[in-house]
């Protein structure tokens, strides 16, 4: 049981908890009475808030709305008004801009442009909108006069800073390609670089507003007046420069001109002017056979003299192989050579301009309209020298093809660059270069050929035979020549392939030997062409050689001449490349000559016989030592001793008139001579010289045997 004190205390206690309890939860419930009043305040506040706003809501959105309306209303005024106002501007435009378009674009092209932009756009605006409108009509006026006034712009700027290239300049450009060290590249300003600019902008806006291509055929025509002034003063320049000074030269460098002017020779093309220099040779030291020039023996004496005459005629002769060539025809020569060279260059720099003024898809045409002045200018000077090559093949006068030779070979040296620039040109202008070179391939292998047939038909003329038995004028003139073609021998190889000389020759055609193209040879094969060619000449030489020796009525002389023009010609053969040319094609020719000189020396060592068949051995009579001469005998010995000096005198008159050139061979027929003549004198004098044959022997026995050797010594020498 639990105590009663223990009862009563937890009785206590819970009456307690109860209490407090009972306060807790009163304080709940008062509480919730507060906050359901503040519950109710709120709603109502809310209330009243909401219905406050949606009043304030139908009041505020009607004005806004209106507000909206009035805003959209202002900003389509504007809107309108500033149409209003570009529309207006248009028709401003004519009144504004009239000034500046009557003025011109001179000096002020940027402010121009912009004019004709706006009246552009006014043309555009009426032609959309107002069609019929005499605005349209007034703007178009002005737009059209504007453009003439630009097209007008553009030809002026062309013709007054468009100026002729300076030949110096050119040739500079020339020699540059010539220099072995790199030179700083020689610039071509055909424009100023303003007007360049000006040219520039006024073309793309011709092209792309104006609709217009005429100033094309302004550009082109300006231009190729230019291009061809420019080759036809440097043609001039080599006129004027070779009369006054002999050779054109240009500085090599141009910034350097007016400090440190170097003059520099036009190279030469290597024609006549080396025989003229070969002739120059002649007259101051003779002919020293060393590699180059003519590479000959030395001359003396009346030879030198007559060969100096002979070169000479050889190249002012207006009949022989040679003639006619001068140094008029030379700087020709050189003139032109160098005019294909400039012209190349010049359309070059010409396409380079092009570029930047004419439209792209123009470009080729118009270059082609513009080079073709130029171009058939050159063409035309190139058909004449084929035409006057022509003329002159009929006139026998061969120096014609000297003429063609680098002017063909300086041709086809550049071809490469000529196809380059003309490269999308028109066919007929591509075509014209290839057609010059067949002509004067065709012309030359026509004058190798004419002067091959004259060689060997060249008349036996008595009166132009060297009365010395010396070299005729017609072998030099051949291997004058011949020496000539070393110079060009792959441009005469290939004249003469041009023309499919192999069958001529009877050289049979290797397909390995040709291309595709039927005029393409191999170099092997032109070379063996080039030396069938020579040995052609030097066969029909020696033919009309042989004739020519029966003109001499002396065997004698006849052989001497002979053997001086067969010497001349393996003297000529062996010191220069000819020999190596022969060769090609007839391995035995030089041993051939040989054979023909010996042969000669020993027809004219026949000559002697006359002479040394009186005291041969065998003619002489037989006596008994110490027996008494008879009648017969002495008569005999006498007649031996009288026709030995008359021959011997006789002989010796006659041939110190005649010529050897060649020192060596001269000592060598002097020396064989002297032996065989003093050998068979001394045997007979030996013999007869103490037989009492006559009482004044000093009238028979008139020589000894050194002053027969003396007299024989001074054969071929009119000084002695």
């Amino acid at each position: 049981m639990i105590p009663p004190q223990e009862a009563s205390a937890r009785r206590r206690e819970i009456e307690d908890k109860l209490k407090q309890e009972e306060e807790t939860l009163s304080f709940i419930r008062d509480s919730l009475e507060k906050s359901d009043q503040l519950t109710k305040n709120m709603v109502s506040i809310l209330s009243s808030f909401e219905s406050r706003l949606m009043k304030l809501e139908n009041s505020i959105i009607p004005v806004h709305k209106q507000t909206e309306n009035l805003q959209r209303l202002q900003e389509n005024v504007e809107k309108t008004l500033s149409c209003l106002d570009h529309v207006i501007s248009y028709y401003h435009v004519a009144s504004d801009t009239e000034k500046i378009i009557r003025e011109g674009p001179t000096g002020r092209l940027e402010e121009y442009l912009g004019s004709m932009a706006k009246i552009q756009k006014a043309v555009e605006y009426f032609q959309d909108n107002s069609p019929d409108s005499p605005e349209l009509n007034k703007v178009k006026l002005l737009f059209e006069r504007g453009k003439e006034s630009l097209e007008s712009e553009f030809r002026s700027l062309m013709t007054r800073h468009s100026k002729v290239v300076s030949p110096v300049l050119i040739l500079d450009l020339i020699s540059g390609e010539d220099e072995l060290e790199v030179q700083e590249e020689v610039p071509l300003e055909h424009l100023p670089e303003g007007v360049l600019q000006d040219v520039i902008r006024i073309s793309r806006w011709l092209v792309e507003y104006g609709r217009n291509q005429d100033f094309m055929n302004v550009y082109y025509q300006i231009r190729s007046s230019q291009l061809d002034r420019s080759i036809k003063g440097l043609k001039e320049h080599f006129r004027k420069s070779s009369s006054s000074s002999g050779v054109p030269y240009s500085p090599a460098i141009p910034n350097k001109r007016k400090d440190t002017p170097t003059k520099k020779p036009i190279k030469r093309p290597g024609t006549i002017r080396k025989a003229q220099n070969l002739l120059k040779q002649y007259s101051q030291h003779g002919l020293d056979g060393k590699k180059g020039g003519s590479n000959l023996i030395p001359l003396e004496g009346h030879e030198h003299d007559f060969r100096v005459k002979h070169l000479s005629e050889a190249l002012n002769d207006k009949h022989g192989p040679l003639a006619g060539r001068d140094d008029a025809l030379d700087v020709e020569t050189d003139a032109y050579i160098h005019c294909a060279s400039a012209f190349v260059k010049l359309a070059q720099s010409e396409y380079q301009l092009l570029m930047d003024v004419i439209p792209e898809h123009h470009q080729k045409k118009t270059f082609d309209s513009l080079i073709q002045d130029a171009l058939d200018g050159l063409m035309l000077e190139g058909e004449n020298i084929v035409s006057a090559a022509r003329k002159a093949i009929i006139r026998h006068d061969f120096s014609a093809v000297l003429t063609v030779f680098p002017i063909l070979r300086h041709l086809k040296q550049t071809k490469p660059e000529f196809d380059q620039v003309l490269q999308g040109t028109a066919a007929s202008t591509k075509n014209k270069l290839p057609g010059l070179i067949t002509s004067m391939e065709t012309v030359g292998a026509k004058a190798l050929e004419d002067f091959a047939d004259n060689i060997k038909n060249d008349p036996d003329k008595e009166y132009n035979m060297p009365k010395d038995g010396t070299v005729h004028e017609l072998t030099s003139n051949a291997i004058l020549f011949l020496q000539q073609l070393l110079d060009f021998q792959e441009t005469a190889g290939a004249m003469l392939a041009s023309q499919v000389l192999g069958d001529t020759y009877n050289i049979p055609l290797d397909p390995r030997e040709t291309s595709s193209s039927a005029t393409s040879y191999s170099s092997e094969f032109s070379k063996r062409l080039l030396s069938t060619y020579i040995c052609k000449v030097l066969g029909n030489l020696q033919l009309n050689l042989l004739s020519k020796s029966k003109v001499y009525e002396d065997p004698a002389l006849s052989a001497i001449f002979l053997h001086n023009n067969y010497n001349y010609i393996l003297k000529a053969l062996e010191k220069s490349e000819l020999i190596q040319l022969v060769a090609v094609t007839q391995k035995t020719a030089e041993r051939s000559y040989r054979e023909h000189i010996e042969q000669q020396i020993q027809t004219y060592q026949r000559s002697w016989l006359k002479v040394t068949d009186y005291i041969a051995e065998k003619n002489l009579p037989v006596f008994q030592p110490g027996v008494k001469l008879r009648d017969k005998e002495r008569q005999m010995i006498k007649e031996r001793f009288k026709g030995f000096n008359d021959g011997l005198e006789e002989l010796c008159k006659i041939q110190k008139a005649w010529a050897i050139p060649d020192m060596e061979q001269r000592d060598k027929i002097r020396q064989a001579q002297k032996n065989i003549v003093r050998e068979t004198y001394g045997a007979f004098l030996h013999r007869y010289g103490s037989v009492p044959f006559t009482k004044n022997p000093e009238k028979y026995i008139k020589y000894r045997v050194e002053q027969v050797g003396d007299m024989i010594d001074r054969l071929f020498d009119t000084s002695a």
